[in-house]
């Protein structure tokens, strides 16, 4: 099976305590899970998930304010309901949430340059659900003395059980070795 599976806790622990420091989890999938060494570089299918976020109300003001888009379907609860026809309220701004991918991958590849991303808004994410990303290699190119990195990007809500975003981006990498001090 080529599904991602998440190494074991003996894998982590070889690897020192970046990854059991930092919730952000490597993922292999079962093609490179036998070659598995956490202090080995990125491979394609290799993932790498973000630790739960959850956006507050704040969060999505500040964003905003920073952004200028003042859509009450993101600032009004009662709007968001009616006229948005959003069940559950206020949705928090796509693009926010799609922030997380870069912020992954920059926080264990310091120095990486996002050029490109596409993407599909599934679900809706609302204030307060829990969100996980994951952005998982699927092409890696040597472009002199970094990697041009193709990924595929997902978000998560309820668990795991929803797909709120789905896409592609690309980014340039200094390195493949996933950064010892994940910054946060």
């Amino acid at each position: 099976s080529s599904e991602p599976n998440t190494l074991s806790g003996k894998k982590k622990e070889a690897a020192g305590m970046r990854l059991a420091r930092a919730a952000p989890l490597l993922v292999r999938t079962a093609a490179t899970a036998a070659t598995a060494d956490l202090a080995a570089a990125l491979k394609a299918g290799d993932a790498l998930r973000s630790r739960p976020r959850r956006f507050t109300e704040d969060d999505v003001a500040a964003y905003a304010g920073v952004s200028g888009d003042r859509n009450p379907v993101h600032l009004d609860d009662a709007f968001a309901r009616g006229a948005g026809g959003f069940q559950s309220g206020r949705v928090v701004h796509g693009m926010l949430v799609a922030s997380l991918f870069p912020a992954l991958i920059a926080s264990h590849f310091p120095g990486a340059v996002y050029a490109s991303q596409s993407l599909k808004f599934s679900a809706p994410v609302y204030v307060g659900d829990e969100v996980v990303a994951q952005v998982q290699a699927l092409q890696i190119n040597a472009a002199g003395a970094r990697h041009i990195v193709k990924f595929a990007t997902k978000c998560f809500t309820d668990d795991d059980q929803t797909l709120a975003i789905d896409g592609e981006a690309m980014a340039f990498l200094p390195t493949l070795q996933l950064s010892t001090e994940v910054m946060e």
